[in-house]
C-alpha cells in the first residue's frame, strides 16, 4: 500500500466485478446489430453509450435505438439482455478485502455504470453472496448515470473529493482504465493503475486475500 493513504476510490468494473465486453458485443451482433464494435468500445465510447452512462438519455431511449438499429427484429427484452451480458461476478475474495479495508479507511466506489446494469449487478451480488447492494462495503457511492458526468472527466473527481472532504494526496484511486488513472493522477490523487491480467487479490492486496 502506499503510505500516508486515509481513503480509497475503488471502480468498479474490471476490478470488483469481473466484466467480459467481448459477450455483449457478441449478444448485439446476434441480434442483428452487425455495426456494434463501431458502435461500442470501451474507451471511445459513441454518444449513445456516453448518454446513458451520463444520464442524458433514459433506458428506454437506448433501447429503442439499438431497437431500430436491429431493424426491430428483436425485443425489448433481448436488447437488455444483450446489454447486461458483460456482466460476470463478483469473487468472494475482493468482497472479504473490502471487510477489511472498511476497518482502516475511508472507501468509496466511483462507476461508469447506467441504469440498466445497475440493478442487474446489485442482483448477481445478491444472488451469488446473499449482499443486497455492492454499497454496503462503502461509506459512498458514485454513480455516473445520477451524477451526469463519468471518468475521465476531471470534474467528476472534484466533485467526489468535495463532497467527501478528502484531500487529494491523501486519496488512493484504483481503476483499469488508463485515461481514468491519469486524469485522477492530474488532480493530485494517489493513483493505482489495474493493468491487464492483474487483480486486487493478487497484486495489491495480496495480504488482506490470505
Amino acid at each position: 500500500m502506499i503510505t500516508g493513504i486515509k481513503h480509497i476510490i475503488f471502480d468498479l468494473g474490471g476490478v470488483l466485478l469481473n466484466l467480459d465486453q467481448q459477450l455483449t458485443i457478441q449478444a448485439f451482433a446476434d441480434l442483428g446489430i452487425a455495426d456494434i464494435r463501431e458502435r461500442y468500445a470501451q474507451f471511445e465510447q459513441a454518444t449513445l453509450f456516453d448518454s446513458l452512462e451520463t444520464g442524458a438519455i433514459t433506458a428506454a431511449d437506448f433501447i429503442g435505438s439499438l431497437r431500430s438499429a436491429a431493424g426491430d427484429q428483436c425485443s425489448d427484452e433481448q436488447i437488455v439482455a444483450a446489454w447486461n451480458k458483460l456482466i460476470l461476478d463478483f469473487p468472494l475474495r475482493r468482497l472479504q478485502i473490502l471487510q477489511q479495508l472498511q476497518l482502516h479507511y475511508d472507501l468509496v466506489l466511483l462507476s461508469n455504470t447506467n441504469e440498466i446494469h445497475e440493478p442487474f449487478f446489485n442482483n448477481v451480488l445478491q444472488q451469488a453472496h446473499g449482499i443486497p447492494n455492492i454499497g454496503v462495503f462503502f461509506d459512498k457511492v458514485y454513480y455516473s448515470h445520477r451524477m451526469g458526468l463519468r471518468k475521465p472527466d476531471t470534474r467528476i473527481y472534484a466533485r467526489v473529493l468535495e463532497d467527501c472532504g478528502f484531500k487529494p494526496e491523501e486519496t488512493l484511486f484504483i481503476d483499469d482504465n488508463e485515461h481514468n488513472i491519469r486524469a485522477a493522477e492530474s488532480l493530485g490523487i494517489r493513483v493505482i493503475w489495474l493493468k491487464q491480467g492483474m487483480t486486487i487479490e493478487d497484486d495489491i492486496f495480496l495480504q488482506l486475500a490470505d
